[in-house]
């Protein structure tokens, strides 16, 4: 398999992107936080890949990417006011909300769990890759299970060259730490790991 190096300056670059993940392949994605190996969040088949690519174990959910906070609402249920007041303070941004699945996406997404974790991711390129492919992307970070988070393509490159069907070159991700997880299924909320947002600035907005 040839890996495709698709360049920010090429204006096909995000519409060819989104036409492999159609497809149901996979394409290293450029965020805020590190890059992201993305496919088609409700193709399990495509999800599938991304464990098998990665070595990750299945039991591992994965994050949701949207493009806009509305979107929540097709893949989760019982969506608590905070999750709106987070989305409108946050987003796009690097923080990830556990929220009820609603039972669209693959189980593999989920991890066979009753929860989604989901976020809407702070670069252009991707934004427009998930406009463009119709449908919600699942994208943990585009690394070896327990090998160091890419920040630029060519790190993406060096651990699935000839493996997956893209990577898309956004630059360097500006923060460079995974996004922050924030779990609100239960009554108060709770910090499930540290990132890109203090736990205790969401914690602190939270209280009003």
């Amino acid at each position: 398999m040839k890996t495709l190096l698709l360049s920010a300056s090429d204006p096909a670059a995000a519409p060819r992107a989104a036409e492999i993940i159609r497809r149901g392949g996979l394409v290293g994605i450029p965020t805020e936080t590190v890059y992201g190996l993305g496919a088609n969040g409700l193709d399990e088949q495509a999800v599938a890949r991304i464990f098998q690519a990665k070595g990750r174990p299945q039991d591992n959910p994965l994050i949701l990417h949207v493009a806009q906070p509305e979107e929540m609402e097709n893949f989760c249920h019982d969506i608590p006011p905070a999750a709106y007041a987070l989305a409108e303070k946050f987003w796009p941004g690097p923080l990830t909300m556990v929220l009820e699945d609603k039972g669209v996406v693959s189980t593999l997404t989920t991890g066979g769990t009753d929860t989604l974790g989901v976020r809407c991711p702070d670069h252009p390129m991707t934004l427009e890759v998930i406009r463009q492919a119709g449908f919600a992307l699942a994208a943990p970070s585009a690394n070896l299970s327990d090998q160091p988070s890419p920040k630029t393509a060519q790190e993406v490159l060096d651990y699935f060259d000839g493996r997956i069907e893209g990577v898309l070159d956004g630059g360097s991700c500006a923060m460079g730490v995974e996004s922050t997880v924030v779990d609100l299924t239960g009554e108060d909320p709770k910090i499930l790991r540290e990132g890109g947002i203090p736990g205790q600035e969401i914690l602190y907005f939270l209280k009003g």
